[in-house]
């Protein structure tokens, strides 16, 4: 597949179904075409991994998507989550802060709760945890819960939301920090989950997500192109 799109063309348009073939054998060059539950499709860009050239993913930066992606990709994680019945939505920063905002406003929530990566002077060091991102890996932070959010929390049925789930680091902090303030989501939801190696990391908590895109792991092949990995 020879199709290709600008580096700033990328995440501005959702695909009728079928729009780019999906090709097994390799023929992926600059974009992959992620399938959202209905079908329609969103290309993504290919991005080749540090430490060698044979391994990429395809890559999702919401906050450079358009307003109608954005919304669209907030209105079907929607109804990936119905079923649990969310009462309070909670974002990751940064990026799944706009996913968040995105969900409640789908759902009919008149707000969101955020988690934040800046301590303010009434936070709680019980209430965070270090996090790491697998596109920042130099930049090590630590991720902080508003203990006065607390009330809007406890015993409410909580979807924790990122936009990009990938080793499962980021996650599993946030699950961390949850744990220590006594939470524990109904749903982890995600705009697109990139490759499978958050399983392993998130363990029985991997049960719990729910998802809008999948992209694999791309393996390069003999001509230049890519192939997802089995």
């Amino acid at each position: 597949m020879n199709a290709s799109l600008a580096p700033h063309d990328f995440w501005q348009r959702i695909e009728s179904a079928g729009r780019f073939p999906i090709d097994p054998s390799g023929g992926h060059r600059d974009l992959y075409p992620a399938l959202l539950p209905d079908g329609r499709q969103l290309a993504l860009p290919i991005r080749v991994l540090p430490g060698g050239d044979d391994r990429a993913v395809a890559s999702l930066i919401l906050n450079q998507a358009s307003f109608a992606v954005e919304a669209g990709l907030a209105e079907a994680l929607a109804g990936e989550v119905a079923a649990v019945e969310p009462e309070v939505v909670v974002g990751l920063p940064t990026l799944g802060l706009t996913l968040a905002r995105g969900l409640a406003v789908a759902l009919g929530h008149g707000r969101y709760v955020p988690l934040g990566t800046s301590r303010k002077f009434w936070y709680r060091e019980e209430l965070s945890a270090p996090m790491v991102s697998i596109t920042s890996p130099d930049q090590a932070k630590r991720l902080w819960l508003d203990p006065r959010m607390l009330p809007l929390l406890e015993g409410r049925r909580i979807v924790l939301v990122d936009d990009v789930i990938s080793t499962g680091s980021s996650m599993l902090s946030a699950l961390t920090v949850f744990a220590a303030a006594g939470l524990r989501p109904v749903a982890i939801g995600t705009a697109m989950l990139q490759t499978e190696r958050w399983r392993e990391r998130l363990g029985e908590a991997g049960g719990l997500v729910r998802t809008v895109l999948r992209s694999p792991l791309l393996r390069r092949v003999d001509g230049g192109g890519w192939r997802p990995e089995a």
